[in-house]
């Protein structure tokens, strides 16, 4: 054996079986310590049916080759929710029998981009080293020392999880005086006789899915299939209107495609109106190998503003559904190029969008409908109630102060109802109000099916004053008992004065809340009392609400009244509402 500053003579056999074993070529001996990942199957998506809160179901399909072990292995491993995963065979000769989710070691090929990297990539080339300080040394590079994956896993404990090649610091350099190790940190740098190889394959870990189809031959193609539900994949609608004037509106609904999951390639892509209930979407299927669900922007979270505002909460959004108009003529969808209204299926109404091709992390814009309904003006007057002044002992002076103006001031919207006599309901989404060219409002389309009704807010109707009064008429000492509590009562008589300073003459709809019971309003008005606790009279009925507490024994005595009234105003002309009204205290 020869020496000579730490030179060691090996035999060039043992050398060449280490980098066999490294699995750093694209050699035979290599295929059997890790997958090529440019073997791994890659099923294109077929099929994506998003919705609105960010769910996607996802169908890829496609052929895939069969390994010696009757198996396919794809390299794309999703995390899906649970009870949502599922693979199957498009032959049914060839049934899937089994699905494997494991991590696996896999061959990777790409650029050198280190010393160390480039050194790998030319064993055996003849080059001149350049050592610190100025040393040089010339030969062959013979091997790189390492230990295999196998050889590291004979020496592990058993139940000890699989690992890579480990690669030494040291190169095997053949020199005239023998063969040298050197340090691949002291190198300051090489001179490659030849042209060097820039291309390297080294071991890594993936998460591989793998198919057992027995009883298909090697090499042989089958076809296959995944289905799973996936967070990642969210439409956004949003519609403009533009107003004719003559009380029809073009309407344009449009949709903002935001992918985080997966590449699409030419795809077919389900936008769907609605939003189906996923009882484990907090809880990842095991077969992601994933502990937690891969983080998303806030255009996914519920918690966020982006996340919930147009999550479609159809209950709390169908206020006027149950007002249905009379069947108008269906217009047919303006001709739009790979788009398709496919229809209703249970509580749900599907787009489809045809040839999409969208890389993960992008955006896309994609109008989607374009139809008219007619449309009317409307204007709306909704009066609050407010704790009496029994009750106002909790609030400050500054809250004291806004509830003051509030019912003082009250003002009139100005709104647009529109009747959806298309093809398809209008869902949750901003609404962009132009006429004439120009923009006049941004409102909220609410959920509306067909033949129902929404109203669109353009804006507070200045032109048209109003003015309220509440006068106490009498009080009636011990009035009312309840058990052992005993209530005096109120009786108040009140009224509302409506002035129309605009040009034009105005429909209007009011609707008065009060705190007690109704008993009488004049002027063709509806007296009712309400259900306090349903329909949107807590939301509408009492902004107030959080901030003050309301005593235990009001509700005992008193419930929540409604006036409402359906009355037009001529330009110049005035009309008063009265109505008479109590309540009980003690």
């Amino acid at each position: 054996m020869q020496q000579e500053l730490g030179v060691t003579t090996m035999v060039p056999r043992l050398v060449a079986a280490l980098a066999l074993l490294a699995g750093l070529s694209p050699s035979a001996s290599c295929q059997t310590q890790a997958d090529r990942l440019s073997a791994l199957a890659r099923l294109p998506v077929k099929e994506v049916t998003v919705f609105k809160d960010g769910h996607a179901y996802v169908l890829h399909e496609g052929k895939a080759p069969v390994d010696a072990d009757g198996e396919v292995r794809m390299d794309y491993l999703p995390t899906p929710i649970l009870g949502t995963f599922w693979a199957y065979s498009t032959d049914q000769k060839t049934p899937v029998k089994k699905v494997v989710a494991s991590s696996r070691r896999v061959l990777v090929e790409q650029t050198a981009l280190t010393l160390h990297e480039l050194i790998l990539a030319n064993v055996g080339a003849e080059v001149v080293v350049r050592q610190k300080p100025e040393q040089k040394l010339e030969g062959t590079i013979m091997a790189i020392p390492m230990r295999s994956s196998s050889e590291l896993e004979a020496n592990d404990p058993p139940n000890s999880p699989p690992r890579v090649t480990k690669v030494s610091d040291l190169m095997l350099l053949r020199t005239r005086a023998g063969i040298v190790t050197v340090n691949m940190d002291s190198i300051e740098g090489i001179t490659f006789k030849q042209e060097p190889k820039t291309r390297i394959v080294s071991q890594e870990f993936r998460n591989l899915l793998s198919l057992g189809m027995p009883g298909v031959a090697k090499g042989d193609s089958v076809g296959i299939g995944l289905m799973y539900v996936q967070k990642g994949i969210r439409w956004i609608p949003s519609y403009r209107v533009e107003l004719d004037g003559k009380g029809q509106a073009r309407v344009r609904l449009q949709a903002t495609l935001i992918n985080e999951m997966l590449d699409l390639k030419d795809a077919t892509v389900h936008l769907v109106i609605g939003v189906p209930t996923f009882a484990f979407e907090q809880t990842p299927d095991p077969i992601s190998l994933q502990q937690t669900f891969a983080q998303l922007s806030p255009y996914f979270d519920k918690t966020a503003r982006s996340g919930h505002v147009l999550s479609n909460a159809i209950m709390g959004q169908a206020a006027r559904m149950s007002e249905v108009a009379e069947a108008a003529p269906v217009r047919a969808p303006g001709e739009l190029p790979e788009i398709e209204g496919q229809g209703k299926s249970e509580d749900l109404f599907v787009f489809t969008v045809g040839n999409v091709t969208l890389k993960k992390g992008a955006r896309m814009v994609v109008p989607v409908a374009e139809f008219t309904l007619p449309y009317k003006d409307v204007y709306t007057l909704t009066i609050p109630y407010a704790p009496p002044p029994e009750l106002r002992a909790n609030v400050n002076e500054g809250q004291a102060e806004e509830i003051a103006r509030a019912l003082a001031a009250p003002r009139v919207e100005h709104k647009l109802r529109l009747t959806n006599s298309s093809a398809y309901p209008l869902t949750t989404a901003p609404a962009l109000i132009m006429s004439d060219g120009r923009v006049i409002a941004q409102g909220t389309m609410t959920y509306t099916a067909l033949k129902a009704s929404t109203d669109l807010a353009l804006t507070t109707a200045v032109d048209i004053r109003v003015k309220r009064s509440d006068i106490e008429k009498g009080r009636t000492p011990n009035a009312l008992k309840v058990g052992s509590n005993t209530y005096s009562r109120t009786d108040m008589t009140s009224a509302i004065t409506i002035t129309n300073y605009s040009e034009n003459a105005v429909a209007l709809e009011v609707t008065r809340y009060v705190v007690g019971h109704v008993d009488k309003a004049e002027a063709g008005g509806v007296a009712e009392n309400v259900d306090p606790y349903g329909d949107d009279t807590p939301a509408v009925g009492d902004p107030f609400r959080r901030w003050y507490p309301w005593p235990g024994w009001w509700r005992e005595a008193n419930g929540t009244g409604r006036f409402t009234w359906k009355i037009s105003i001529e330009p110049g002309k005035s009309a008063e509402l009265g109505y008479t009204w109590h309540y009980f205290w003690r």
